[in-house]
């Protein structure tokens, strides 16, 4: 049955409050040191707050709130699956006819989901949801002369004839007679119902106490003392691009000069091949500084690839696609709108996706096989989001940052996260309107006006989920500080970003058990023996 089956959601409820229990169980044999190792610890550890978590969103929700938005959903997940997956074989066009032939059920869970959404209120903003139905319609229009159809217009030679050509019309024939339909069932859906219910409220569904729960993924700040922590980070970093601003020698306001930024033909790329070169020049420069600042240094490929056309306007301008055992990991560029696209922006985002980025941080915990998977492939938005604008600070260390531009864009990229903890507060605490939060990010960054649009939008699809950025890289650099002053001329930058690391991803108040734990270690290590004994 479909993932979004309602059954399936109250079956994982029951699980995890029996998982719980069990856990809690064991929990008192760890306490007792019985035998337990420190990583058998930490990996209860974050079960237990996994699991805690999850019901303590079921008691608000028990389902996915926005089940599909301009930004998620099935409509962009599907196409990018696809071209994710490999086509060597027949086997592998098996998988891919499965996969079509599942799709009907899987958007009649989905459609299910979202009409007990529409019974019970938890019904997406209508700004979230505006512009699916036309980008289901285009899908459903290229679907065997787009991506989708691609596949079995290029089916390798390797594969028998016979078979080549029986997948060649049965591919097509699937996506007309089995994805289409179903495509476009779910665009009608949204049309004919679910926009009409939609709300014009571009607040959260779950009101003030749901948000507050998000707002706890990332930190133990009530949201207000979030907004105003936002609004001093804002105040302390445009002080710092104005001194970046004068370096460039341009004479003007400071929205002159992102009218200028934004505007002026040499600050951009003329061709997406151009801009995908320069991506990778930066990659390559970054990856051979990094043994200055880690011990461990991930064997594993990075490649520079362009985004999928389909809804990339509705994307940010890069984001990191893990690998896996037929594809190497990738940083995925928007090639689209190159007039939105400003070189001076390229090292900081390529350092934040890439390396030493999400890209080093997500490979090397790939490396750690003596840790359980859930460990490995985790993700918690605070640790991975903060780990990686924590990244783009070490730039200036691995060459970076040198001329005024390439400073100011890196500057402008911390200036937006913590813009992010203002506007995205004022809009699910505050009541602000989504101009209202476009209007500020136009007045406090160097945003093309597009990409404010695209920003607000995302606030409003995702409740909470960019205050992590900004909130854990501050928990990074705290801890880094707590470290350096309490070892002094034994700090060692390269042992505790492996600290950091070393215990793949972790939530926050886990890591700076962890960090705590090592600086103590390292600290003891540093005596002479007589006085460690």
């Amino acid at each position: 049955g479909s993932t979004h089956r309602h059954g399936n959601v109250a079956r994982r409820d029951r699980a995890t409050r029996g998982e719980l229990v069990h856990a809690a169980v064991d929990r008192e044999g760890v306490t007792r040191g019985e035998g337990r190792s420190a990583r058998a610890e930490v990996t209860l550890d974050i079960f237990l707050l996994e699991k805690e978590r999850l019901l303590k969103a079921a008691a608000f929700y028990p389902y996915l709130v926005y089940p599909i938005t301009n930004q998620e959903g099935i409509h962009l997940s599907f196409p990018q699956l696809v071209a994710q997956m490999p086509f060597n074989n027949e086997a592998d066009y098996r998988n891919y006819l499965s996969r079509i032939d599942a799709l009907p059920r899987h958007i009649d869970g989905l459609i299910e989901q979202m009409r007990e959404g529409m019974k019970s209120g938890w019904v997406a903003p209508k700004a979230a949801v505006r512009a699916v139905p036309a980008m289901l319609q285009q899908l459903r229009e290229e679907l065997v002369t787009g991506n989708l159809g691609l596949p079995f217009r290029e089916i390798p030679g390797t594969i028998p004839k016979g078979v080549r050509d029986e997948l060649a019309q049965a591919g097509p024939a699937a996506l007309r007679t089995r994805a289409a339909p179903a495509l476009q069932k779910l665009e009608e859906f949204l049309r004919s119902e679910y926009l009409p219910a939609a709300r014009e409220a571009i607040v959260n569904a779950g009101g003030a106490e749901y948000y507050q729960f998000l707002v706890s993924a990332s930190t133990e700040l009530r949201a207000a003392e979030v907004h105003a922590l936002g609004l001093k980070e804002v105040a302390r970093i445009r002080a710092e691009m104005a001194a970046a601003i004068a370096r460039t020698g341009f004479k003007g306001s400071f929205k002159e000069f992102v009218v200028f930024a934004n505007n002026d033909p040499r600050l951009f790329a003329s061709s997406p091949e151009l801009l995908l070169a320069r991506y990778r020049r930066i990659v390559n420069r970054a990856s051979t500084g990094l043994p200055r600042l880690f011990l461990n240094v991930p064997a594993e490929e990075l490649v520079v690839k362009p985004m999928q056309a389909l809804g990339a306007d509705k994307q940010g301008a890069a984001y990191y696609e893990a690998g896996a055992a037929d594809r190497p990991a990738a940083l995925v560029i928007n090639t689209s709108k190159l007039e939105t696209r400003p070189l001076w922006e390229t090292e900081t985002l390529a350092l934040h996706e890439g390396v030493p980025g999400h890209h080093l941080q997500a490979a090397r915990a790939r490396e750690l096989v003596d840790l359980p998977a859930f460990r490995r492939f985790g993700w918690y938005g605070a640790f991975g989001e903060g780990w990686a604008l924590y990244a783009e600070s070490l730039g200036a260390d691995l060459g970076f940052y040198r001329d005024a531009f390439s400073a100011f864009g890196h500057l402008n990229a911390a200036l937006l996260r913590a813009a992010r903890l203002v506007a995205d507060t004022g809009i699910h605490t505050q009541g602000w309107t989504r101009q209202q939060a476009i209007d500020y990010l136009a007045a406090n960054t160097a945003n093309a006006p597009a990409d404010n649009e695209v920003e607000v939008d995302r606030y409003i699809a995702a409740p909470g989920q960019v205050l992590g950025y900004k909130l854990g890289q501050m928990k990074i650099e705290a801890l880094r500080e707590k470290a350096r002053a309490a070892l002094g001329e034994r700090f060692d930058l390269r042992r505790f970003h492996e600290a950091l690391l070393d215990n793949g991803p972790l939530p926050l108040p886990l890591l700076e058990q962890q960090i705590e734990r090592w600086i103590k270690s390292e600290a003891k290590a540093a005596l002479p023996e007589k006085a460690a004994s």
